[in-house]
C-alpha cells in the first residue's frame, strides 16, 4: 500500500506534510552566486516563504515580488512582472533572477515565457540585463521539493553548454543541510574531485557575522560553473524518488553527460555505494580518512546497539530523506514502522523496499501524499518509541510522549538546522549519537527512580 485509504469524514489536508512548490524553488535560486529569487505572484506569498527559510536557516534573506492586486489578477500580471523585474535589477544588481511562479499566476494564466521574452526585447535597464531563468511552480499541483528540483532543472536548461570534456563532477544532492555541502566539499577533494555542487547553499544560508549585512550574500554556485556542467564527465543525483525530468536527465540527453542516481548517502551502505562510484570516477581508492571515520562509526553502532536494538520509529517528511534515514535506522538495529511523506512521486514504497533490502525486520508501513493527522492516527496506533522528522512533528511526539529526531527542513524550534550533518559516516555518526542519546534520556526522565551511570 502506498496511499492512505479514503476517510469517510474526509474533508480537506489537515497539517500538511509539505511546504509549497514556489518555496523549493527559491531555495534552490538561493545557492547560485550573485541570484535574487523572485515569486510573480501576490506579495503574502513572499513573506511567508520568507519566514519559513529565515526560521530555519536564521539568515537574513530577500525574496522579491511582482505584487500582484486584485486588478492584476483579472487584466495579467505582465505589467507588474517587468516592472518588478526592473526594481530588482536596479536595486540588486544581480547577476541572475531566478523567477517562480505562484498558485494566483499559474490560475490566470501568465504566460511567463512570453512575457519575459518581450521584457528582453525591450529592456533599457541601467547595466547588463541578468540572467532570467523561470520556472512553473503553482503550488496545488506538488511539494516543495518538485519546485526545488524544478528549479535545478531550469538552470541546467538555461545555462549548460555542451563542447569537450572539462574532467569535473556534477552533484545534484537535493535539499540537504549547508553543513552536508561542505562535507561533501571536502569528500570530493579528499578524491582529488572538482565538482559542481548545484545548488549550493552552504555560504549563501549559513555565512559569517558581517559588520554590514549585503543585498546579496557570497557564495553560491557561479553561473560559469553551471555553464561547465554540460561538459562535465559524470553527473550524480541523490534520490531515488526523483521525476524523469531532473537535471541529471536532461544533461545526459543534451550534453551526453553520464548520470547516475544514488540513494541519499546516510548512512553506512548508502554512503559506501557513493564512495564507492567515487572512486571509480576518480580512479583513486576510497582515501584513509573516510576509511577511519567509517572503522570509528562501526565502533559506536557496536557500544550503542544495547540502546537502540528492538526500538521502533514512525519516519516523515522528504520522500528522499526519509528513504535514506529508513536504511540508516534499519542498519543500527531500528525498525521503521511508518514511512510517510506528503510528496507523491509513485516511487517512494519501491525505495524504502530497496534500502531496506537484506536488514532485518519487518516492512513498514509507507505512504504518500500524507497529511499530519493521518500520520498521527497510525502513529497512535503503532506507539513507535521515537519519530524522525522536521519540527512540524513536535505536538505529536510530545502528545505520545516520546522523543522527537529533528532532521531535516524545516527545523524552526530548536537552533542550528542549517548545521545538522546527514551524510556520510560523520552524518551518520552524528545522527547515531542524538538518537541513542534521546533514548537514553527519554529512559531516565520516565523512569520512577533514574540513574546516572550505565
Amino acid at each position: 500500500m502506498s496511499k492512505m485509504p479514503p476517510r469517510a469524514n474526509y474533508t480537506s489536508t489537515t497539517n500538511a506534510c509539505k511546504l509549497c512548490k514556489p518555496l523549493g524553488a527559491c531555495l534552490a535560486f538561493r545557492g547560485v552566486a550573485g541570484s535574487v529569487s523572485f515569486l510573480h505572484g501576490s506579495q503574502g506569498c513572499a513573506t511567508y516563504m520568507r519566514r519559513y527559510i529565515i526560521s530555519h536557516f536564521n539568515e537574513p534573506i530577500d525574496i522579491a515580488s511582482s505584487a500582484l492586486g486584485e486588478k492584476d489578477a483579472v487584466y495579467g500580471g505582465g505589467r507588474n512582472l517587468k516592472q518588478g523585474l526592473t526594481n530588482v535589477s536596479a536595486k540588486y544588481q544581480p547577476k541572475l533572477i531566478g523567477i517562480a511562479t505562484t498558485c494566483l499566476t499559474e490560475t490566470i494564466g501568465d504566460d511567463v515565457k512570453m512575457i519575459l521574452s518581450e521584457y528582453r526585447r525591450d529592456y533599457n535597464g541601467d547595466g547588463e540585463l541578468p540572467v532570467l531563468v523561470a520556472v512553473s511552480t503553482p503550488s496545488y499541483s506538488g511539494s516543495h521539493m518538485e519546485g526545488f528540483h524544478a528549479a535545478v532543472r531550469g538552470l541546467v536548461e538555461a545555462l549548460s553548454e555542451g563542447g569537450p570534456r572539462n574532467g569535473t563532477l556534477n552533484i545534484l544532492p537535493g535539499l540537504v543541510s549547508p553543513a552536508d555541502l561542505r562535507h561533501l566539499k571536502s569528500i570530493l577533494a579528499a578524491f582529488g574531485l572538482n565538482g559542481t555542487i548545484l545548488p549550493d547553499i552552504s555560504d549563501t544560508l549559513d555565512g559569517p557575522a558581517l559588520a554590514d549585512c549585503p543585498l546579496i550574500p557570497e557564495g553560491g554556485t557561479t553561473i560559469e560553473a553551471i555553464k561547465g556542467m554540460g561538459r562535465a564527465d559524470a553527473t550524480i543525483e541523490f534520490g531515488l524518488t526523483l521525476p524523469d525530468d531532473t537535471g541529471g536527465p536532461y544533461l545526459k540527453a543534451r550534453c551526453k553527460v553520464a548520470n547516475h542516481r544514488l540513494p541519499m548517502p546516510v548512512g553506512i551502505r548508502a554512503s559506501d555505494r557513493f564512495f564507492t562510484l567515487l572512486a571509480e570516477l576518480s580512479g583513486q581508492p576510497i582515501p584513509q580518512a573516510l576509511q577511519a571515520s567509517k572503522g570509528r562509526l562501526i565502533d559506536a553502532l557496536v557500544d550503542g546497539h544495547k540502546y537502540l536494538a528492538g526500538k521502533t520509529a514512525v519516519l516523515y517528511g522528504e520522500e528522499d530523506l526519509v528513504v535514506g534515514m529508513a536504511g540508516f535506522l534499519a542498519e543500527i538495529g531500528v525498525r521503521p514502522v511508518l514511512c510517510a511523506s506528503g510528496g507523491q512521486s509513485g516511487r517512494f514504497k519501491a525505495a524504502i523496499d530497496e534500502v531496506l533490502a537484506g536488514l532485518p525486520g519487518e516492512s513498514p508501513e509507507v505512504f504518500e501524499g500524507m497529511d499530519f493527522y493521518e500520520i498521527a492516527e497510525r502513529a497512535e496506533a503503532l506507539k513507535p518509541d521515537l519519530i524522525v522528522g522536521h519540527s512540524k512533528g513536535y505536538s505529536l511526539a510530545r502528545k505520545l510522549g516520546i522523543p522527537l529526531i529533528r532532521v531535516g527542513f524545516p527545523i524552526h524550534d530548536r537552533i542550528g538546522g542549517q548545521r545538522i550533518l546527514h551524510l556520510g559516516y560523520e552524518g551518520a555518526q552524528q545522527l547515531f549519537d542524538l538518537i541513542t542519546n534521546e533514548l537514553i534520556r527519554a529512559k531516565q526522565d520516565n523512569s520512577p527512580v533514574g540513574y546516572s551511570y550505565m
